[in-house]
């Protein structure tokens, strides 16, 4: 198995359905991730957001930020890597995917250079048909020393396991 793969099935030893129920109220908190100005810049690129409050740190400097800022959806989208060193390991998963969000809000910026990691509550777990597993996870992340969380969210997400996918 590949280092990709082990972080496609989750963290330690495969779990199975009713152990991941077991898991249900619990939290799983994740590795740190540094946002530097090099992946806002990159996400800058393949978003075609180039506002200057991201890209340029003369002027973002001026602003109440006093730094350039993460884009929004960029912070979101490192939920799937912050999941990844935390969520336990599925049993038998042959795919796993994003489902939505029933809420989510972006309460505070992420300054270039900080850290982030997220906590994820493993609110409700579902098994809607024999092996399509659908996840619901109360997600709070953080920057290293600030306040207030930067985003708080419902993610749900779905998990195939064995020949269902």
């Amino acid at each position: 198995m590949s280092a990709a793969d082990d972080a496609f099935h989750g963290k330690g030893p495969p779990l199975s359905l009713p152990e991941l129920r077991d898991k249900v109220g619990e939290t799983f908190i994740s590795d740190w991730v540094v946002m530097d100005q090099a992946r806002i810049d990159a996400f800058a690129d393949v978003s075609d957001d180039h506002q200057f409050l991201h890209v340029d740190p003369e002027r973002a400097a001026e602003t109440p930020f006093g730094t350039t800022i993460a884009h929004g959806f960029l912070t979101l989208s490192m939920l799937s890597r912050l999941a990844y060193s935390c969520h336990p390991a599925v049993a038998g998963v042959t795919m796993s995917v994003n489902y939505g969000f029933d809420r989510l809000r972006f309460l505070a910026p992420v300054p270039s250079g900080s850290r982030l990691r997220a906590r994820f509550t493993l609110a409700e777990l579902e098994e809607r048909r024999p092996g399509e597993v659908t996840f619901h996870w109360d997600v709070e992340m953080q920057v290293d020393g600030a306040p207030k969380p930067v985003l708080a969210a419902r993610w749900i997400t779905r998990r195939y396991i064995g020949a269902s996918a």
